[in-house]
């Protein structure tokens, strides 16, 4: 596996004293809380993420994951507790500079950009350059070389417009990988994409070696490339660990309501999720209850 973009000479954005660029930085989010007109979506989280680990954000909808992932990137104030970076209060930093140093990747498109695929990656530079600066030569390396990374290289110059739902995720998430930060903030980065894609973002995510916290509803994907994942429901902590100690078939009936098996997958070694079509009691439940004919 080559070194991280972030170590290799010549690549990333320039770093100087105070300012860590695009080096993986401690992300520790304490007692946050999130409490949106008299309903608490999110009741005091709190999670430690080291530098270069990938924490996988996983639980039923509803759970709070995208709302904890909003207090992240600045989206949504939280109405308690605090989100550091290397110590840094988030809320506190000025845009540029976190921008510099987090990047994004929303499970949605805004809308349609009347871009070409090349300029809506290329956003992505633009907390490290001045105001209305162009491309350089460096900058249009970067963005192209994300676009390959991401397989929609040959695209650069087509409509974003035009794309199918899982070509624009893969340019959203090259505009991501242009920022050059050294943590990254995925909401459901697999959306639309198809089951080879699904792995080719995840695999690239883990060789980047950045800080990421990736919420995800596929368990077997953050079973595979998740260093640890955290288990929310109703917006709360049920389980934060290893893969293999946070998955098990009792957790999964506690949080998810289903009956399932979790074993080790014989060649990679990873726990495997196999949902039965059965409830947790054994029935087959008013939902799947075979019709007699």
């Amino acid at each position: 596996m080559s070194a991280p973009w972030w170590r290799r000479a010549g690549e990333g954005p320039a770093a100087g004293p105070g300012d860590p660029g695009g080096a993986p930085a401690a992300l520790d989010i304490e007692k946050v809380g999130v409490t949106v007109r008299g309903r608490e979506l999110v009741a005091g989280v709190s999670l430690s993420v080291a530098p270069g680990e990938v924490m996988g954000l996983v639980g039923p909808n509803g759970a709070g994951k995208s709302t904890l992932l909003r207090t992240l990137y600045r989206a949504l104030r939280p109405t308690s507790g605090r989100i550091l970076l290397d110590g840094e209060d988030v809320w506190a930093m000025s845009g540029k500079p976190l921008a510099r140093r987090m990047a994004t990747v929303l499970q949605e498109t805004t809308g349609d950009f009347e871009l070409t695929v090349y300029d809506v990656a290329a956003m992505g530079r633009t907390p490290h350059k001045r105001a209305f600066a162009g491309d350089d030569a460096r900058d249009r390396g970067i963005v192209l070389g994300a676009l390959r990374d991401l397989g929609v290289g040959h695209l650069a110059e087509a409509p974003f417009s035009h794309l199918s739902g899982g070509e624009k995720q893969r340019v959203l998430i090259a505009r991501a990988l242009t920022q050059r930060a050294g943590t990254m903030i995925l909401d459901e980065p697999t959306n639309h994409l198809d089951l080879r894609h699904q792995l080719d973002t995840l695999r690239l995510v883990r060789r980047l070696g950045v800080t990421a916290v990736v919420a995800l509803h596929d368990l077997n994907l953050a079973a595979a490339f998740c260093d640890r994942i955290c288990v929310l429901r109703d917006g709360r902590t049920v389980a934060v660990g290893p893969p293999r100690e946070v998955l098990t078939a009792g957790l999964l009936a506690e949080v998810y309501g289903v009956a399932a098996e979790v074993a080790e997958h014989p060649r990679t070694g990873v726990p495997q999720v196999t949902v039965l079509p059965t409830d947790p009691g054994g029935g087959w439940g008013t939902a799947v209850e075979p019709r007699t004919m």
